[in-house]
């Protein structure tokens, strides 16, 4: 499998990024699209909003919020598949939002796609 790679959407992009997805259903506040670089924003493969408003990002939640998205997953093949699609091309960066580096959905979905989150990430 290519490299799949993680950064929050507010560092600069690079070439090393190639395809640049954006994993979130809100597109990251205060950045214009040009600035993101985004080759595909992927809304369908984000957590749902109840599964989103539900972890807040608090890290006491992370663990059962890493189990209740990888379910999500498993149940949404069409996004998964597209996701995987983009992947078999070469490089991908998974882009989120987030602030909090160790705990939001990128980590999930690259774990979830067979890349270690430790690989990889550029913050």
């Amino acid at each position: 499998m290519n490299s799949i790679r993680i950064k929050r959407a507010y560092l600069p992009a690079t070439p090393k990024d190639g395809a640049r997805i954006l994993v979130e259903r809100l597109w990251p506040r205060g950045i214009t699209r040009e600035k993101a670089a985004i080759d595909c924003w992927l809304k369908e493969i984000a957590p749902s909003a109840e599964l989103r408003k539900w972890f807040g990002h608090d890290p006491d939640n992370w663990a059962e919020f890493r189990r209740r998205y990888r379910e999500e997953l498993k149940a949404n093949s069409d996004a998964v598949n597209t996701l995987r699609q983009w992947i078999r091309k070469g490089p991908v960066t998974l882009v989120y939002a987030a602030r909090d580096e160790e705990h939001n959905s990128a980590i999930v979905l690259s774990e979830f796609l067979g890349s270690p989150s430790s690989t990889g990430r550029t913050g």
